[in-house]
This record gives C-alpha cells, structure tokens and sequence, in this order.
C-alpha cells in the first residue's frame, strides 16, 4: 500500500485526538498500528473495516488510500524507519536527523501530513536534548501551516508542546497562553482525548510555576475526572503525579503524597525509565519544597540518580538532579556541601530555563548567607531577582527581595552596634 494508507491513517488518528493505544484498543496493541502507519505491516481486508468504523469512515475510503510505491515514498519510509529506531534507543540526535530527512522527503512528495508529523518528531527530540530555542522556532513554524486549520488534534498538539518549551525557557507567561489555547481547542476533541490531558498537564504546570496554585488546583480537579487508571495505567500515573505536585505546592503534603504513591504504583521503570527517572526527579524536587526531608525523600533522589545514569538524559536534565541534591543538602545542615554543588551548576545557568536558574541563584544565596558571606550571598540574590523577573514569576522576585532586605537590616544592626559600642 506504500506510505500513503499509513501517514493517512495516521493523520486521521490524530484529527480525532486518539493514541496508538485508543485507535486499537481491545483488538489491536499499539505497536500493531504503530506498524501500519509507518507502512511496516499490510493492513487485511478486516482490519481496513474496522479501523474504518474507528474512525466513522466509509472502508472505501481507507481502500483509496492505497498507492503505488514511488523511490520518494520508499525514501521517506526508510528515513522514518531510522528515525523511529533510533528514538526507540533514545538517540535523540540520530532521531532528529533522521525526522529531518524524512520531512523533506515528504516535502517534495507534497505530503503535507507527513512531513508535519516528521518534523514534529524532529522537534519532540531536539526538546529530548534541551535545544529549547530551535525546537520552539520549528515548533512555531508547525503552527503557522494551513494544515494546522484543518486539524484541531494538530493544533493542540503543537500548542502544548510551544507551551512546554516556553515553560522550560521560563518564559511562563507565553507558556500560559499556549497551554490556554490548547485546552480550549483539545476541550472540542472527543471525550476521553489523551491529547486534552495532555494540554492541561501542560497547563497545570506553567499555573503552578507562575505562583497561580489555585487556578492551577482548578484545573486538576478537571483532569482527574478524565482518568481511568484501569485502562490508562502510565497516562493516569502521569496524571497522578501533576496533581501530587500542585497538592505540594499547595502545602497540602498529605494530599501531595497520596497522589505522588499512586503515581509511583502505576508508573513503571520497566515500561519507560526516562519517564520514572523525570517522576522520582519531580517528586523530590516538590517534596524538598514543602521542607519534607524524611527518607523518601532521599530514595526519590536516589532513584533518579540512578535512573539517569542509565539514560544519560540531556545536561539540563543532570543539572537539575544536582540541583536536587544539593538542596537536599542544605536542608540538612551541610551547607558547605551543598554550595560546592551549586557553585558548578550557576556556572552553567545558561543551560537551564529562567526560572530553574532564579531557583538554583536563590539557593545558592541563602547558603552563603548561611555561612555570613553576605557579599556573595548578594550578589547571587540579586541574579535570582533578575531571573525570575524575566520568567514572570512574581511571588519567587518576592522571596528574593525579603531575602536581600534580611541581610540589609541585618548589616544594618550590625553597623548600629559597631557604633554604639565604639561610643
């Protein structure tokens, strides 16, 4: 059938909102249509029927589809092959050079569905390796073809992911709008869309980061009705853990950690280890926020180390389980432990989004001052302020603020006693 039934069928999936797993659910596995659509398996005469009642198609349709295989089509799929293979091995590099060709291929095949869902995946695995400012570039460029009107799965997909990069860059306010967008356009897809939840995790999290805890509660409340954890076991994982970081953020720790358990019952290091490593990551991260130092606070650390190590994970993402660490650290008294960690990690801030670097300076600030280096601990206070002033966080520039006010009444005492007993 060539490349033409598989990108169509494809395509199809996508407009309607659904995953692999939703279009073949209790009849087909998802690699299964994972193998139609790349052209790798023919589909039966029984299958066309099936998927074509699916997808509320007539099986004419879908038989239609079927073309001739031209050297382009060959072409393309063999470049989507090598590219599918290699994020499979996460070799996001390999895997982006190989979505590239692919696109192109489709490019002058005039498949404009194709070679939106190449370049796509070329941006998915640029944002795999922390190139945020090219992915957002591609990602922008996505949005703006005339595909992106006749598709509303499209346009919430390129929605959420702008609102993720936007989100990682710390511009948090445009990350907003994005994920706005992309709930209110992933709200008109069919019930059930994974890609909706996915718009409002995204959502979620740029509310949370901005200080906006209640809205962002709001939206959790939403969410959870959406989740079957019999019949979306890793997806309602992931959900479970949004909420759990909006209940922590929130200072409810017990709610936090009841949701944070469930997350850790459904998510598995044998289905994605990428994924668990992100989860232990976040799980940390959120609970050493609330000033909960118990030790499952220390395992999470631990098994995200671990798990990192096995993925390796992009330099943005080993800074921030230093990060991680360190705070740890500083939490339990090793101040001088944890300013050694902090010290490489801000002189790599380039690396990390505006708002991870406000809270990596903010740290590093309060540990100086800690140890009474209060120059340093200034000037590392003030880079917080400039930071989380670009990522539009408001109530961290706050922190920040009442912590350079502490050392300036501070020095302030200390003088008035120096000249009151010099009298």
């Amino acid at each position: 059938m060539g490349s033409g039934f598989g990108e169509k069928l494809r395509a199809e999936r996508l407009e309607r909102g659904l995953t692999q797993a939703e279009l073949g659910k209790d009849l087909y596995s998802p690699s299964y249509i994972s193998l139609l659509e790349t052209g790798r398996r023919e589909p039966t005469a029984e299958v066309i029927q099936e998927l074509a009642r699916r997808l509320q198609l007539a099986p004419k349709a879908l038989e239609a589809w079927s073309q001739p295989v031209s050297a382009n089509d060959a072409e393309y799929v063999l470049a989507g092959l090598y590219a599918r293979q290699a994020w499979d091995l996460r070799d996001y590099a390999q895997a982006a050079t190989h979505a590239a060709t692919a696109a192109q291929f489709a490019l002058e095949g005039k498949n404009n569905s194709a070679w939106w869902n190449m370049t796509y995946m070329q941006a998915e695995c640029l944002m795999k390796q922390g190139e945020l400012a090219e992915c957002q570039r591609i990602v922008q460029h996505l949005l703006e073809h005339p595909i992106v009107s006749e598709s509303r799965g499209l346009a919430v997909r390129a929605r959420q992911m702008l609102a993720a990069v936007c989100h990682g860059l710390g511009q948090l306010g445009t990350a907003i709008e994005h994920a706005r967008e992309a709930v209110r356009l992933g709200a008109q897809l069919p019930a059930g869309s994974t890609i909706y939840v996915g718009a409002l995790r995204a959502l979620i999290g740029a509310l949370a980061e901005s200080g906006k805890l209640e809205e962002a509660w709001d939206q959790c409340r939403i969410l959870a009705t959406l989740i079957d954890e019999d019949s979306m076991g890793q997806l309602a994982g992931e959900v479970e853990w949004v909420i759990g970081n909006v209940a922590f953020m929130r200072a409810d720790y017990e709610e936090g950690v009841k949701h944070h358990e469930r997350a850790a019952k459904l998510l598995s290091p044998a289905n994605d280890i990428e994924l668990w490593a992100r989860f232990n990551k976040a799980s940390a991260a959120v609970r050493l926020s609330g000033g909960i130092i118990e030790p499952e606070t220390l395992a999470a650390i631990e098994r995200a180390e671990l798990a990192l190590s096995i993925v390796g994970g992009s330099r943005t993402e080993q800074l921030e389980v230093s990060f991680i660490r360190a705070r740890w650290l500083y939490l339990n008294g090793e101040i001088s432990r944890a300013i050694e960690i902090l010290k490489s990690i801000h002189a790599e801030k380039s690396v990390l989004g505006r708002h991870t670097a406000g809270e990596v300076a903010l740290l590093y600030g309060r540990a100086l001052k800690a140890l009474a280096r209060n120059d340093e601990a200034l000037e590392m206070l003030k880079d917080a302020r400039e930071q989380f002033s670009y990522a539009g966080a408001s109530d961290k520039v706050q922190q920040t603020m009442d912590a350079i006010l502490e050392i300036r009444l501070a020095e302030q005492r200390a003088e008035r006693g120096a000249v009151s007993n010099g009298s």
